[in-house]
């Protein structure tokens, strides 16, 4: 072949490859719109703003042909109607915890935290790696939903006690703002359980309607001031070792999304998941400084109570488990990944973070 025919040729080629590639291109970025709702009010910058960044992620990812619009708890339904809201297509997203929805199948908890589940790393390990993600989103399709990790706010507190809690029998007929699959762990040992949103603690708690509250860790905790009205700060909170967040994603919106588009998406769940972590971990030691300084008295829960508290879960994971295969299969599979987990802690990261603990400058 000429020099001149070949040029010719490919020019030709090139030419038609544009024709074919720049509709192709165009038809692989289609302008897509969604809304998320979420389970947090605004006030809460860490959790609200993980679904923020998530959703800018995705428009600045895909050079805005790809928008989620986030709407605060209550903008578009009640912060505990997330998954009602995408379930039936009202929104395309939704941010929210899991084991908020516990009163329609327990299986729920497991997409969140359980009382003595793992710790945050363990949790997102199990399912990222562990076959967690599979699990619940085989259970999250009868639901018409699927989801994607995107937040975790760590091990969060045990919340504020107008009187000090230092024996099993204290617990007793205490009223304890306390929900889902811990309330009724709290049950078990005597407390009254309670659920209340989160701007109805302060009050309830100021008027004696409630003896105590959990809510989530000293950042978050000192907004709402509850140091004023019951000061006896207890750790850990043993229902919340590594709670996730989860992006909930309707099921048909999800599969009617290109491959990539999916792609972004997920790791744009892992961006706001990695960032929600490092904030809670900058954050919460000034925060927990600023509530010792305005009065609050840090306590941990005494052995005895730890040790019943554990029993009572226990118990109560068997008992649901004996009558509900799904969460039979997924706290066998979380239990087992989790154990494991902890026996290689155990070697190297628990003796190394007790010992870094102990030399800190406090």
């Amino acid at each position: 072949m000429k020099r001149r025919d070949f040029i010719k040729v490919t020019g030709l080629g090139v030419a038609g490859a544009a024709t074919v590639a720049a509709p192709a291109i165009a038809q692989s970025m289609p302008e897509i719109k969604w809304r998320m709702t979420t389970s947090w009010p605004k006030t809460l910058d860490t959790i609200h703003g993980g679904a923020e960044m998530m959703a800018k992620a995705v428009g600045e990812a895909t050079d805005g042909k790809f928008q989620i619009q986030t709407f605060a708890a209550g903008e578009i339904v009640p912060g505990l109607q997330v998954l009602d809201a995408v379930q039936n297509g009202t929104v395309e997203m939704g941010h929210t915890a899991s084991y908020y929805y516990f009163g329609k199948d327990p299986a729920f908890t497991f997409g969140s935290s359980i009382p003595f589940g793992p710790n945050a790393r363990l949790n997102q390990a199990w399912y990222m790696l562990g076959g967690g993600k599979d699990l619940l989103n085989a259970f999250y399709k009868n639901y018409n939903v699927t989801s994607l990790l995107a937040g975790n706010t760590t091990c969060q507190m045990g919340g504020w006690f107008r009187k000090e809690i230092n024996t099993v029998d204290d617990l007793k007929g205490l009223k304890f703002r306390i929900g889902g699959f811990a309330g009724r762990v709290m049950q078990k040992l005597g407390c009254v359980p309670q659920q209340l949103a989160g701007g109805d603690i302060y009050p309830a708690l100021e008027k004696g309607t409630i003896d105590a509250a959990e809510w989530v860790g000293p950042y978050d905790d000192e907004k709402l001031g509850l140091h004023k009205v019951a000061p006896h700060y207890y750790y850990p909170g043993w229902w919340e070792g590594g709670p996730m967040l989860l992006a909930m994603i309707n099921l048909e919106k999800w599969n009617a999304l290109p491959k990539h588009y999916q792609n972004i998406l997920e790791q744009a769940g892992h961006l706001a998941n990695n960032w929600m972590m490092a904030k809670y971990d900058s954050v919460n030691p000034t925060g927990l400084k600023k509530l010792l300084a305005g009065g609050a008295k840090l306590h941990a829960f005494s052995p005895p109570i730890m040790e019943a508290s554990f029993k009572a879960a226990r118990e109560l994971h068997a008992e649901v488990a004996a009558g509900n295969p799904t969460f039979k299969a997924l706290l066998e599979s979380l239990t087992a990944y989790s154990s494991n987990g902890y026996q290689w802690f155990q070697v190297a990261e628990v003796g190394y973070d007790n010992f870094m603990a102990r030399h800190a400058q406090i």
